[in-house]
């Protein structure tokens, strides 16, 4: 269509002022600012606008586009942050905010937000306390770490801990740990960040022991191993233990009298030995303690299945120092995520029963035949709900994500419920369940049908949510 086709709809659409006298759009000026009011209605004409120059000759007239700028106000206005139904079967899952809150986590979050609380004062003493107290017992305890501190995710703890002892000395850490993590954390650049200088040693699959003993002087002040947990290097491969690296420091001091500290960035983090549920072997934080380091770091919010922070645990002298340092003021954490770290925390300290009621614990352990039962459960309710003939409906043996960047490779047997449509089509079935859902819910798709795991729903209430939006699509198609 040339321009001067265009000119008798572009001289159509409406005035901004015109637009916000519709009763659709002024009916919400006593709720609402006018600014944003406008701001709405200048996109939908400015939308409308280049949909006319590029040729798609579109059926306006003031009242749509009204209509229009009340819906992009309402989008607009509608919570950005909240719940989603993950039916992806990744268990940790970045983009859903990784681990889901047990039950004890939440009241004790809804506990502190009600009003004022005990966030930094101790009532034994009637006196300012300290926000560590919360948890660092707790952690102690789980452990056997003699201190322990909490900052505001890992990145964080890595960078405080970096800071502290490595600025302005050297850190020595292995060519095949220099690894890149999610949203493009790199260790050179942290180390650069810090002050730190980085000595790398042995190769990218590998590293011996002499290696370090070669690279330590008198300006080294750690040597930082970095527990690969997002993938794996299998074949032709050494790497050097921390019980190795332990050796190496104490050797070196007694000789020279020279401490060089043992510092293990975990990344996961476990309290729980994983490998009798079937999980590869990953080192439990008491672990790595055990084995000889100085200081461990790791998620709160992946495989402890906690709230997001970053907790460092080890020697007191060296936990005390990182407390005092100007950094842990910037990093520290507020008061709801305290709630429910210390409220994850107690359930490690109860028993079996208690650990099982950590969501990510749960759903990691799980065995395959517990969750087919949901599974088979999952197919019944949507086979009531959806018309004969309108989809193939199937459980089928799958698999499922530790997810989180924990246990790479790991593969998780699990059953999901496959709906493969005859009527509609899958791409758009699934896109219905995330974008027309009252409660998004995300699944995935393989072999042409959207795939839902019944693993990572977390009760009867979202099979439910998942029947109901499936039964919601294929009423349309």
């Amino acid at each position: 269509m040339d321009k001067a086709a265009l000119a008798p709809l572009l001289k159509r659409i409406p005035q901004v002022q015109e637009v916000l006298k519709c009763e659709c759009i002024s009916s919400l000026e006593e709720s609402l600012p006018h600014s944003l009011l406008s701001d709405c209605v200048r996109s939908e004409i400015t939308a409308l606008r280049a949909s006319i120059l590029a040729g798609e000759n579109p059926e306006f007239d003031t009242e749509s586009v009204a209509q229009g700028a009340r819906f992009r106000t309402l989008a607009f206005m509608a919570p950005s942050l909240r719940r989603i139904i993950n039916a992806t079967g990744v268990v940790i899952h970045t983009n859903m905010g990784r681990s889901v809150m047990c039950p004890q986590a939440i009241a004790a979050v809804e506990d502190v937000i009600k009003g004022y609380s005990t966030c930094e004062y101790d009532t034994n003493k009637m006196q300012r306390g300290s926000r560590h107290n919360h948890y660092e017992r707790l952690i102690c305890a789980i452990t056997g770490a003699e201190a322990a501190i909490a900052v505001n995710n890992n990145a964080a703890a890595v960078v405080l801990v970096l800071s502290e002892f490595a600025a302005g000395h050297e850190a020595i850490v292995s060519r095949g740990e220099l690894i890149e993590l999610g949203g493009s954390f790199r260790i050179p650049d942290i180390m650069d960040q810090s002050g730190a200088t980085m000595v790398e040693v042995g190769t990218t699959n590998k590293t011996h022991p002499h290696d370090y003993e070669r690279a330590i002087t008198e300006n080294t002040s750690m040597m930082l191993k970095i527990h690969k947990s997002n993938y794996q290097v299998i074949g032709f491969t050494k790497n050097v233990s921390l019980t190795e690296l332990r050796d190496i420091s104490h050797a070196h001091e007694k000789e020279t009298g020279h401490k060089v500290l043992v510092f293990e960035d975990q990344g996961s983090g476990s309290f729980v030995d994983l490998e009798r549920y079937g999980a590869r072997k990953e080192p439990t934080v008491a672990q790595s303690l055990a084995e000889g380091a100085d200081l461990v770091s790791f998620s709160g919010d992946k495989m402890l299945g906690g709230p997001q922070c970053g907790i460092v645990v080890g020697r007191k002298e060296l936990i005390d120092r990182l407390k005092k340092n100007p950094l842990a003021r910037v990093v520290r954490l507020d008061k709801m995520t305290l709630a429910a770290l210390e409220g994850t925390l107690r359930c490690y300290l109860q028993g079996e029963e208690a650990i099982n009621s950590i969501p990510t614990v749960r759903m990691l352990s799980e065995d395959a035949d517990t969750v087919r039962v949901r599974a088979d459960k999952l197919k019944a309710m949507i086979e009531e709900r959806i018309e004969s003939g309108k989809a193939d409906i199937e459980v089928v043996p799958e698999i499922s994500r530790a997810g989180g960047g924990s246990l790479p490779m790991y593969d998780i047997d699990t059953f999901a419920v496959a709906i493969k449509p005859i009527a509609g089509s899958t791409q758009e079935c699934d896109k219905f369940l995330v974008q027309q859902c009252p409660v998004p819910i995300v699944a995935r798709i393989a072999h042409d049908a959207v795939i839902v795991d019944p693993r990572t729903l977390l009760d009867e209430e979202e099979m439910e949510a998942v029947a109901e939006g499936l039964k919601n699509y294929f009423a349309t198609v």
